[in-house]
């Protein structure tokens, strides 16, 4: 029986965490890797809650339990104090609420040191959206009992996918933030982040958000809601359907009057001028009735080439979020999760060999999971680690760098920058071609084995000094700018797929 000796030491733990992460500019990871609750005690035990396997193992591998079992053991003085976790379904760690008027001063006050921390550091203003979002899911979810996807599976839209909600989406490192935003958007749709963006290469989640918005909308309000989830090429087709049969009145009058618009894949309207014209007034009559916009883009919606200017402002105006390749911790919760959905085991020596070696993103790690499945489904038991290393040979292959040539790099890298390779390889110290270069250059590094000398002979017969010093400054700049890192991802990709 909990004796609740602890309750109060706990919560001042967890305060202490918090502010240390917020000193070391870290909040996020705090929020994501500390999201447990107090549950009860006994002499040398306290049992604090998760809400998921997932999240039990993120605590876990994360070190989160012993930091704050260390912290515990400072405050309190006790040494063999320990913590055990359980899942249990509940809202993430807060401090608890009563009407204690010293404990809610001491919220506004904390309040109140947030803003000027804010104010004293430009880096903490980069993660406050994400804070901002989780107090919101917070406060919202503070009169709750289930969870925020639990209603998503008592209907199905005719065109979401029911599989895609909250509940089956694994938020890391790489995609929390967005995770956040969404579910503060499908709580108050057209009121916070409107519009919002997501962006990042294929597979790493947008359409799984996008569509996760859409189900929570739609088993948790007014069913006359008019929610339409289109692919930007099928809006197009559509769109010129309507204008070859003279009929394009019935097509404002289906998308300006929707509540709903989640609009997939808007990269595929580059290059078409009346597509994006339609689509400009359709945002604008939308906006002006508070419907709620959900945008996804394969990059960040300002390198999208020939895009009306006044469309690019408009989309620029919300949330943009990008969403990286997710790391290694991530991508075994991923595989986990996808395991306990199928209702089946995998020794994790094979979750820890996929997650090591599929680096890209969500999809292909469900295509080499669904490989050793197969395989276990047709010899009626699971494989070993040599029989699913066997299995996994061709996916595995795909990911090598071994087809990507210097040649492709700098081709792809002066197109995407409109500029030419002779340009790329030249001594021009213009921006317009240094950057470029300098990217070039780093990307060549990564994916090639070239060594610093060979790349200085393919950029011009420069130094192999001037190659390190580039590659480095792209190194450290990647570090302090997602914008840039996102970027650099994309052209890697676009690289990989490059046919000559």
């Amino acid at each position: 029986m909990s004796e609740n000796i602890y309750k109060e030491a706990f919560e001042y733990a967890m305060e202490e965490l918090h502010k240390q992460y917020i000193e070391q500019e870290k909040e996020s990871e705090f929020i994501f890797n500390f999201n447990v609750n107090y549950v009860e005690d006994t002499i040398d035990t306290i049992t604090v809650s998760v809400a998921s396997l997932f999240m039990k193992t993120q605590v876990t591998t994360k070190g989160s339990l012993k930091i704050i079992e260390n912290k515990l053991k400072e405050i309190t003085g006790i040494d063999n104090l320990k913590l055990e976790c359980i899942i249990k379904n509940e809202n993430l760690y807060k401090p608890e609420e009563s009407d204690n008027t010293e404990k809610e001063n001491q919220t506004i006050n904390l309040n109140h040191k947030k803003e000027s921390d804010e104010e004293k550091n430009p880096l903490i203003k980069k993660v406050l959206p994400e804070i901002n979002v989780k107090k919101s899911l917070e406060k919202d979810n503070s009169n709750e009992e289930t969870s925020v996807s639990v209603n998503s599976k008592k209907k199905k839209h005719p065109l979401l996918q029911e599989e895609y909600t909250f509940e089956t989406f694994i938020p890391g490192d790489n995609s929390n933030f967005a995770y956040n935003a969404s579910i503060a958007v499908s709580k108050n749709p057209g009121k916070q982040y409107n519009p919002i963006l997501l962006y990042g290469g294929s597979g790493l989640g947008k359409t799984h958000l996008m569509q996760a918005i859409g189900n929570y909308i739609y088993n948790n309000n007014d069913e006359k809601l008019k929610i339409c989830y289109v692919s930007a090429e099928s809006f197009t087709n559509e769109f010129i359907l309507s204008t070859k049969e003279g009929n394009t009145n019935s097509f404002k009058n289906k998308y300006r009057n929707l509540d709903v618009l989640l609009l997939d894949d808007i990269h595929f309207l580059q290059n078409k001028d009346a597509t994006q014209e339609e689509l400009f007034y359709t945002f604008n009559a939308l906006h002006e009735k508070h419907a709620q916009m959900v945008f996804t883009c394969d990059r960040p919606i300002r390198e999208i080439k020939n895009m009306a200017e006044r469309l690019i402002s408009r989309l620029s105006n919300g949330l943009c979020i990008d969403l990286q390749p997710p790391n290694y911790e991530t991508r075994v919760a991923i595989l986990q999760k996808k395991i306990e959905i199928m209702n089946k085991n995998l020794d994790f020596e094979i979750i820890e060999y996929i997650a090591k070696n599929v680096e890209t993103n969500v999809r292909e790690l469900e295509a080499a999971l669904n490989k050793v499945f197969g395989y276990a489904d047709l010899i009626g038991q699971n494989p070993s680690l040599d029989i699913a290393k066997h299995l996994l040979k061709d996916i595995l292959n795909s990911n090598v760098n071994d087809n990507v040539t210097l040649e492709t790099i700098q081709k792809v890298i002066a197109d995407n920058y409109n500029i030419t390779v002779a340009n790329l390889r030249g001594k021009s110290r213009e921006k317009k071609f240094v950057i470029p270069r300098q990217i070039a250059i780093y990307i060549s590094r990564e994916l090639t084995e070239s060594s610093y000398s060979e790349l200085g002979e393919e950029f011009g017969g420069k130094d192999h000094s001037t190659i390190m010093t580039a590659y480095k400054k792209i190194s450290e700049q990647i570090k302090i700018d997602p914008t840039l890192e996102s970027k650099i991802q994309l052209l890697i990709r676009e690289i990989k797929e490059y046919k000559k």
